[in-house]
């Protein structure tokens, strides 16, 4: 059970942080009064065990002592909370928010962005000196601050993108939520050998047939060799999912063949590998 306070001032990266931690399954709950922690817990422990909340210089007491007695009093419940703390100097939050032309919250007290920027770190003092992880975010993008929380913050090695390879027929159209669509109907078609024709891409006969064929071969080859050396490249990006998408006219043959042994190869590679057979009767 894992629960975590993500602190800092605005613009440092918080909302990004909170982001990272959700796609990692975390529940996020963002600028709820910290008075009500103790009544988010008891509706959610059972059935959020990684809570991670937002904490800003809004949702705080005013009071420092009134802060410290509610981490002790988490604390005598055995509800610890790690504490992490997002910055960045102060000449890169103005330039931030400069650039964004985003409101900084503190503004509406009548606050300049200069004079907000400051007393936001004063507010956030308390929250501040609780801090187990405190991460610098003047030289950080945002990609870079989301590899920092999933290898610090989680304590796990950097999670790898969740793939999955689809087959479908061209003949109901190509899908529209797919990052790669490949044509397969470059290849042999099984369809026109009549003894093939009520198999699938699944079954071993079509296997067999297509195995066989060096074009068949080559494509295979091919996708792999162009999959293994952009996946990497579009992980960098901080993506979690990609859908790779192989079609042919009625997806029930070449396109399933080919999603098949591409999923079982890059299986080897990655933990997440799913498939789908859009035009199957019967799922996978």
């Amino acid at each position: 059970m894992k629960r975590i306070f993500v602190s800092g001032r605005s613009g440092s990266g918080k909302t990004v942080a909170l982001r990272a931690l959700e796609d990692q399954g975390f529940y996020c709950v963002d600028n709820i009064p910290i008075k009500l922690i103790s009544e988010l817990l008891s509706q959610t422990e059972d059935q959020y065990p990684e809570l991670a909340i937002g904490v800003d210089s809004r949702n705080i007491p005013s009071s420092d002592d009134e802060f410290d007695e509610i981490m002790h009093f988490l604390h005598r419940k055995g509800k610890e909370f790690q504490v992490i703390y997002i910055d960045a100097n102060d000449s890169t939050l103005l330039k931030r928010f400069s650039e964004t032309r985003r409101r900084h919250p503190l503004t509406v007290e009548g606050f300049s962005l200069p004079e907000a920027i400051a007393e936001e770190k004063k507010r956030l003092e308390p929250v501040h000196r609780y801090a187990q992880l405190v991460i610098d975010t003047t030289s950080k993008t945002p990609h870079e601050l989301c590899k920092t929380i999933i290898k610090r913050v989680i304590g796990e090695k950097e999670a790898q993108m969740s793939i999955q390879f689809k087959s479908f027929g061209f003949k109901n159209g190509a899908p529209t939520d797919s990052d790669f669509v490949f044509d397969a109907r470059c290849l042999p078609n099984p369809y026109w050998e009549e003894e093939l024709r009520g198999f699938n891409g699944k079954d071993p006969e079509i296997i067999n047939y297509l195995d066989e064929l060096p074009y068949v071969q080559e494509y295979s080859w091919q996708l792999r060799t162009f999959l293994q050396t952009w996946i990497p490249r579009i992980e960098e990006g901080n993506r979690n999912y990609l859908t790779i998408a192989i079609g042919c006219t009625g997806g029930q043959h070449r396109s399933v063949f080919m999603v098949e042994k591409l999923a079982k190869y890059f299986s080897t590679l990655y933990e997440d590998v799913q498939i789908r057979h859009r035009e199957l009767k019967t799922k996978n």
